[in-house]
């Protein structure tokens, strides 16, 4: 009974759904991990058997390792574009690791901390990957942890005290602090004396101290890795910390707010609520686009289709590490209200969004930690995909955001400096191309790490072909 308290008791802080990241890897570790150590312990009481029988009742419908392990990656990625804490994760607070006077980025309404066994596996996921420079604070506080509540080591957990000594030794081994890894392994063996393993590497790292005693001094620098090699990573992170809001700087006269009609007679009665961003890319945020209503129906008719988001690369689509959301494509004989959408996009934009003019509305869901690092909409390489619909090249962009978010989830354009900030049923409009048909490089874009609640927003694309005299081309060529 203590175990299913332990779940009951987080479904009950989750609510309707889990928007704290911390909250929702609990869930799923729980779920995935937990239940599972706890169904094949050895334990021979009539609770445990019962919770065999019930997780094999719904063991199809539970997380797999897959869901666990993006989680865990989930928090390294809110760590690192957010330059969170892990000290402060640890006690499921969303503190900046620079400072301790700046208030906290996410301040929910109810703490959740992790356990040293949650820390332990998000820990041994970046373990597992070599990636030292994640895997040594997550251990560091899984020990810390471990250390306060010694002898109290539960069923359900994955690893004990010994365990993230283990892996924290041999990360800072290969990171280059052996006297770290020596003064570790030797707490090892005082709770495992007869463990040979690390018997030798403390002999191992011993001798590796005799040659060379600089070691023993040396101040170890942990390079971040760069999974997806992203050039513009610090331009990106920076933007995505101001949560959407603006310099000063930036504010300019030409930027203003109106109500637009477009020339369409659709619009005469209910003007568009225009707020013009920026120039140069052209942005613009449209507010009130779709009602509550209907915002809540286009995600409930993609919620059962909804697949793992793929990218074009060169001439096929796949699955990237630089994308983390799930999506689903509506045409608009799936219901009326995508035939009344798409009737508003043509209106506000002026454009021939009739197919092949326009791709299919295509739904996006952003869960724990969900991103899109910065790319551009338009296709860089006459090779990609998007060329098969025989209509040319993205011409421009209409975002729809579907939901609203507690923190994170902003837009930014990389290149122009600014970003725009999740605005619950409004439309975010930009050109991809220059009137010439060239791609406009200032439209380099990212979707930020969520990092507190749940972002749905959904995308039309227009194509070039079918626009001829709707943006004509200008007479001066470098338009």
């Amino acid at each position: 009974s203590r175990f299913y308290n332990k779940v009951w008791d987080l479904h009950q802080g989750a609510g309707a759904s889990a928007v704290n990241p911390l909250l929702a890897y609990m869930l799923i570790k729980r779920l995935q991990s937990d239940w599972l150590n706890l169904v094949h312990s050895l334990e021979a009481t009539e609770n445990i058997q019962a919770l065999k029988n019930g997780y094999k009742k719904v063991e199809k419908d539970l997380p797999e390792f897959e869901d666990l392990e993006g989680a865990a990656r989930a928090l390294m990625r809110l760590q690192d574009v957010y330059a969170l804490s892990v000290k402060g994760l640890a006690k499921g607070m969303f503190q900046r690791a620079s400072s301790t006077h700046l208030p906290d980025l996410y301040s929910p309404g109810q703490r959740f901390p992790l356990s040293a066994d949650d820390c332990f596996l998000v820990g041994k996921v970046a373990y597992d990957m070599e990636d030292y420079y994640h895997s040594i604070p997550w251990l560091e506080e899984s020990v810390s942890l471990f250390r306060g509540s010694y002898g109290d080591w539960n069923t359900e957990d994955e690893g004990s005290l010994a365990d993230a000594l283990d892996h924290l030794a041999f990360s800072y081994f290969k990171a280059g602090n052996v006297s770290q890894a020596l003064s570790l392994s030797r707490e090892f063996l005082h709770y495992d004396p007869s463990n040979k393993r690390i018997a030798r590497n403390v002999l191992k790292y011993e001798r590796l101290l005799m040659e060379n005693p600089e070691h023993a001094k040396a101040e170890v620098s942990l390079q971040r890795p760069n999974v997806t090699h992203l050039q513009t990573r610090d331009l990106y992170e920076e933007l995505c910390r101001t949560l959407g809001s603006q310099p000063a700087q930036y504010q300019s006269p030409a930027l203003h707010c109106s109500y637009e009609t477009n020339g369409s007679p659709f619009l005469i009665l209910q003007p568009a609520k225009k707020e013009l961003i920026r120039l140069q890319p052209y942005v613009a945020l449209y507010h009130n686009f779709v009602s509550d209503l209907e915002a809540e129906k286009i995600k409930d008719l993609a919620a059962p289709w909804l697949q793992r988001s793929v990218v074009a690369s060169e001439d096929k689509q796949q699955k990237a590490e630089y994308r983390i959301s799930k999506s689903a494509w509506l045409k608009d004989t799936v219901d009326p209200v995508i035939v009344s959408l798409d009737q508003r996009i043509a209106a506000m934009t002026g454009l021939n969004i009739q197919p092949p003019y326009a791709e299919y509305l295509q739904v996006v869901n952003y869960g724990i930690g969900g991103h899109y690092e910065p790319h551009f909409d338009h296709a860089t390489s006459r090779k990609s995909p998007l060329y098969r619909m025989k209509s040319g090249n993205r011409l421009a962009t209409v975002m729809i955001y579907l939901s609203s978010v507690e923190a994170g989830g902003s837009t930014a354009f990389i290149y122009a400096n600014f970003s725009v900030p999740v605005v619950k049923n409004a439309a975010l409009f930009w050109w991809n191309l220059h009137r010439n048909g060239a791609g406009d490089e200032d439209t380099l874009h990212a979707g930020c790490p969520v990092l507190g609640g749940d972002k749905w927003v959904a995308n039309k694309w227009i194509h070039e072909h079918g626009q001829e005299f709707r943006r004509p081309c200008s007479p001066d060529p470098r338009d």
